[in-house]
């Protein structure tokens, strides 16, 4: 709709004589905005107050030449100019069951777009070490990385789902010494634990399955089998790395979420990525060695320092794989790349991007984009829950889909803004009242099929096309604000995708889900009089629909009985 009024100002644009807009006065790019009141119409529209000073004309009297000089839409039921120079539509009834048509025929494509056709999008999230089982800060990555993903393909993106493992490095080094020590009967506190080992009852899994010499394996993997070999560290870390991406595996597939490309961070350096990034920023000129280690010049693309590359023992700082890891996603055609990552990654951003731009290989300077999230406390009973038995010193993802469902830790992991601090609720979450906004949703729905479910038990049935045909007799307030709000999805859709903010798309059904409880607590559907019957089942099947299709995005079940 909004596309449409869009659409009907360029033509009006185009057609105005020279003296009242001349041809050289630039054209703005065209702006429509919904009226936040009603009384003042559907959409407002400010291209006169933009191109008057330009044209040298009255902001009222060019939008009055706009107006005069539109093309008669069966959308449009009334155009008025207020304030200054503002160009409100009010819409017609037709436009509104021409919409409402839309979303029962587009389905599960409504609200779709086409804006980010042919452009490939890479999104990298998760992307856990896997020295031991995912986090709750690691499950709201995984909500927004997902959700995020979803609606960029709503707008025409080709998306893909990366996971980057940090499979090398000092923390997979002491994760095999945490099993190795397991294996050979120790425990932590005992005299003999190794400094930086892992504590967590895991440990000990991994300990006996790699004594009773299992086979484990990831999604990508071939399969490992365990030597039960204690001396041989180099077996445990192979074993260690495997099982527990095998477990971040299952709690990830029994959260809703897949991937399409698992990266290893050990490939960078076996296939010879690093040690050609290095050779390439050396080349580039925008390096220098001081104090035995090789530094590379962030300062000249905006950091506060220049940083190490190369430490002076030989090994590379954590940042220069991480560049060499984004010189890989360029290169594979991706010309859009956006990591979903905890707050604590801020400080690798400038150089990683430092690093991307001394390379002079044409990535633009704001590559890649990053959505950073807080983390999250666990509250239950008015305390805060800080520890699993399993994990030892934090709540696993796992522990949190046991204990409330998977649909709540999804809804409730992406409802806010990521760089907002989150505390999740166990008490809220299980709850069926109004202040469980994933109940609050979930029974919009359920009470929408109920009310099919009624219309069949009466004998009737529901005809459509005397719905749509009967769409004017709407009249009432709830209806208009429940019509208004549907019609809103495919921009919320687009902005959401815009932003990079999926708790849009929460908020958003949020507001859908109250529009229409209101609504059904203050009519009745299933009434005698067939046209209107019909118009209002019209209404709410579509409002069923865009609140399944929202869900789904989300990674949230529709249910249709709760």
């Amino acid at each position: 709709m909004k596309y449409q009024i869009e659409q009907l100002i360029a033509a009006a644009l185009a057609t105005l004589p020279p003296d009242i807009l001349p041809a050289d006065v630039p054209r703005p790019a065209i702006e429509i905005e919904r009226t936040r009141d009603p009384a003042h119409g559907d959409f407002a529209c400010n291209i006169a107050l933009r191109l008057a000073k330009a044209a040298g004309r009255n902001p009222r009297q060019l939008a009055q030449a706009i107006v005069d000089t539109l093309s008669v839409s069966e959308l449009v039921d009334k155009v008025e100019i207020a304030g200054p120079g503002f160009i409100n539509f009010h819409l017609s009834p037709r436009a509104y069951s021409l919409e409402l048509s839309r979303i029962l025929d587009l389905a599960e494509a409504y609200g779709y777009g086409q804006r980010g056709a042919g452009e490939r999008i890479v999104v990298e999230f998760v992307s856990a070490n896997p020295t031991g089982p995912l986090h709750v800060g690691h499950g709201r990555q995984a909500a927004l990385g997902d959700a995020l993903a979803a609606l960029l393909a709503t707008q025409g993106h080709e998306v893909h789902r990366e996971f980057y493992y940090n499979d090398a490095g000092v923390q997979i080094n002491n994760l095999a010494l945490s099993v190795q020590a397991r294996a050979r009967g120790l425990r932590p506190g005992d005299p003999e634990w190794p400094k930086d080992a892992y504590h967590g009852e895991y440990i000990q899994d991994i300990a006996e399955d790699f004594l009773a010499r299992r086979t484990v394996h990831a999604l990508d993997g071939e399969p490992v089998k365990a030597t039960g070999k204690v001396d041989d560290l180099e077996a445990i870390r192979k074993f260690a790395v495997t099982y527990l991406r095998n477990e971040q595996d299952i709690d990830l597939q029994k959260f809703g979420v897949r991937f399409d490309v698992y990266y290893l961070e050990s490939s960078l350096y076996t296939e010879g990525k690093v040690d050609e990034t290095v050779a390439a920023l050396v080349a580039s000129g925008k390096t220098y060695e001081a104090d035995g280690a090789l530094w590379l010049r962030t300062t000249e693309y905006g950091d506060d320092k220049d940083r190490v590359m190369r430490k002076s023992d030989g090994t590379y700082t954590y940042f220069v794989p991480d560049v060499a890891y984004h010189v890989t996603k360029w290169r594979r055609g991706f010309r859009k790349a956006i990591n979903v990552q905890g707050s604590d990654h801020h400080g690798t951003i400038a150089r990683v991007r430092a690093g991307l731009q001394a390379l002079g290989i044409g990535i633009p300077p704001g590559y890649p984009d990053y959505v950073l999230h807080k983390m999250v406390r666990v509250m239950r009973g008015g305390e805060e829950v800080k520890i699993s038995k399993r994990a030892g010193s934090y709540v696993t993802l796992r522990d949190l889909v046991d204990w409330v469902g998977r649909d709540a830790v999804r809804f409730f992991l992406v409802s806010r803004k990521p760089d907002a601090e989150f505390t999740f609720d166990i008490d809220l979450a299980l709850s069926q009242s109004e202040e469980n906004p994933v109940y609050y949703v979930q029974y919009a729905h359920a009470r929408i099929c109920s009310v099919f479910r009624q219309l069949r038990e009466k004998g009737l049935d529901y005809d459509r096309a005397m719905g749509e045909a009967h769409v004017a007799r709407l009249t009432e307030p709830h209806e208009k604000a429940l019509i208004r709000r549907l019609t809103y999805y495919p921009e919320l859709l687009e902005n959401a995708a815009r932003a990079l903010e999926p708790h849009q798309l929460a908020h958003y059904l949020r507001d859908l889900a109250g529009d229409f409880h209101t609504y059904y607590n203050a009519h009745t559907f299933i009434v005698e009089d067939a046209a209107l019957r019909n118009a209002r089942l019209t209404l709410v099947s579509a409002a069923r629909q865009v609140i399944a299709n929202a869900l789904k995005l989300l990674g949230v079940s529709a249910p249709e009985q709760m």
